[in-house]
């Protein structure tokens, strides 16, 4: 009887550093900037969820969402970091 093996989903290491790019964009408009991590942070969170998957889509995509919410903490790399975990530590 075979078993059914858990594929992995990794988005690719481009696609990770832009997301996390369009986080730090916020710095980038001072005085505003915070208040479009209102909308960001749980459309990010969809994203991240959506990309990884499973468990780790969901712990990371709860992470992310707080990460991206919170302020000053936009410059935590939340989506590459989970990158190297899913490819690198299995």
């Amino acid at each position: 009887m075979k078993t059914l093996q858990q594929t992995t989903t990794v988005p690719s290491l481009t696609f990770c550093i832009v997301m996390d790019l369009i986080g730090c964009l916020s710095f980038a408009l001072p005085g505003i900037g915070e208040f479009s991590d209102v909308v960001w942070a749980p459309l990010s969170a969809f994203i991240f969820f959506k990309s990884f998957g499973g468990r780790f889509g969901a712990t990371g995509a709860v992470i992310n969402f707080v990460e991206e919410a919170f302020p000053f903490t936009d410059i935590i790399p939340t989506f590459t970091i989970a990158h190297f975990m899913r490819k690198y530590f299995k």
